[in-house]
């Protein structure tokens, strides 16, 4: 076959692909828009059907005008009493109580692993130590959901005296184990790709190998690093099975970390398939999955435009 007959061929397969890739990519977006389209849809009717915004009360969802002595007593998740108490006050405050802790586990450990790995690590260390933990990615939520359930909330009210069992802490923990493989594996790969000129430099001035990986290939890898927290933030907010098996699955309004507590997430895992159709229990779920969808849009685009304004601002030191 000729040269110019291999060159047509070669040709046609590249644009193919290229009309496979483009295709994929907008099946992918068509499908994330229409599940945020079906769920603003069902969630409509708080604010559009009147029994059901008068039921759902969209004002208590955020506030209540019960005077009480406690934020507890203020602020209810209860859609299927006498009186139906819809606040979403207790979920927000679980679903960010357990967030905040996870990251503030899962972000230090990983990076430091990831550090460990890519700048002090021998070959043949790094071989085990990388795959082990991004093999914790592989584990079930609801291994690890199991695991908090049963040894990591009797380990810590052991060791810390804890009242419950089932607590912030507890879920935290739990929920930080899994995010430990997404903090890793990207900052590890930005460290990685940090050019070697950087670190010669460094020590070609008498930095040491610990003040270079601290003070010159962690801030040049700042862009992955931020994305992994963000990666993490977004996976955090949307975890179900851990948090429901690990937290007490209480829906109580309180900042403590001591407490039990549950999620947006878990609140539908917990609730939806026993919910009337078309109840306001059913939409008022639905409207938390709405939310749920634009906490992460607003974090992940939010994260977006830092990272590009943090490359911006390097290659503007850099030259």
């Amino acid at each position: 076959m000729s040269w110019t007959g291999r060159d047509r061929i070669r040709r046609v397969i590249d644009g193919s692909m290229s009309v496979v890739f483009t295709a994929t990519g907008a099946v992918a977006i068509l499908f994330i828009f229409l599940i945020f389209l079906f769920t603003f849809k069902e969630a409509l009717p708080v604010f559009t059907d009147p029994e059901i915004r008068k039921e759902a009360n969209l004002r208590q969802f955020f506030a209540t005008a019960q005077p009480a002595e406690r934020i507890d007593e203020r602020f209810v998740w209860q859609p299927t009493s006498d009186q139906p108490k819809m606040s979403l006050i207790p979920l927000l405050l679980g679903t960010f109580k357990s967030t905040f802790i996870a990251l503030l586990f899962a972000c230090p450990v990983g990076v430091a692993a990831a550090l460990f790995s890519s700048e002090f690590a021998s070959r043949r260390l790094r071989e085990i130590v990388k795959p082990t933990i991004e093999l914790l990615a592989g584990i079930p939520s609801v291994v690890l959901g199991f695991f908090a359930l049963l040894i990591l909330a009797s380990w810590l009210q052991d060791a810390f005296g804890f009242t419950y069992r089932l607590n912030a802490y507890n879920a935290g923990l739990a929920l930080g184990i899994a995010l430990l493989p997404i903090v890793f594996t990207i900052s590890e790969d930005g460290l990685a790709a940090v050019p070697r000129g950087y670190r010669e430099a460094s020590m070609a001035l008498g930095a040491t190998r610990v003040q270079t990986a601290i003070k010159v290939v962690l801030p040049a890898a700042a862009p992955a690093v931020f994305a992994a927290f963000v990666l993490a933030f977004g996976r955090a907010i949307g975890e179900t099975m851990i948090l429901l098996m690990a937290g007490g699955n209480a829906a109580i309004a309180s900042f403590s970390l001591n407490d039990p507590l549950r999620t947006l997430s878990a609140t539908i895992a917990a609730e939806l398939g026993e919910v009337v159709f078309g109840s306001a229990h059913y939409s008022a779920l639905f409207f938390i999955g709405t939310l749920l969808f634009l906490i992460t849009f607003i974090s992940n685009s939010a994260g977006n435009v830092i990272i590009a304004r943090m490359r911006r601002r390097m290659q503007g030191e850099a030259s």
